[in-house]
């Protein structure tokens, strides 16, 4: 009967355990699919669509890289110094200097107009920029596909 009580009060106490520590594996993650065909970049959240948005990547001779990448930093107010200090305001950096970042050129969403960087509707890139800053890079992934 002794061991049995004990066996009872270890599993009680492993079961309190886990429902008060977190599970890392299911930390919130936010993923960006970016699509150069249709020129959209589909925001998840553990799995759950939060938005789909028009992007311009890469025109005729530059290229966007393809792959996937964890956010490697980020940028409210950053200004490009390859290119002649251009605002890349929003930005959230992903391999080298490409990153996911808002533009004033909104004409041009929806088909490839940029230097290889993803760019986004101000709005849309504030958004992003907030939801990467609140899940942590680490927990903020890239993903740019045909």
């Amino acid at each position: 009967m002794r061991r049995f009580f004990l066996a009872a009060v270890a599993v009680s106490c492993m079961t309190m355990a886990t429902a008060v520590m977190p599970d890392t594996a299911s930390a919130a993650t936010l993923v960006a699919r970016i699509s150069l065909a249709s020129q959209t970049m589909t925001v998840t959240e553990n799995g759950i669509v939060l938005h789909q948005w028009q992007v311009s990547t890469a025109r005729r001779g530059y290229v966007t890289p393809q792959g996937s990448w964890s956010a490697k930093w980020l940028s409210r107010d950053h200004r490009s110094r390859k290119y002649n200090d251009a605002p890349m305001p929003f930005a959230v950096f992903f391999n080298g200097g490409y990153a996911v970042h808002a533009t004033f050129d909104l004409k041009r969403l929806g088909r490839p107009a940029s230097h290889g960087c993803v760019r986004l509707h101000p709005r849309n890139a504030a958004a992003f920029f907030s939801l990467a800053s609140q899940a942590g890079l680490r927990n903020t992934r890239i993903v740019i596909a045909d």
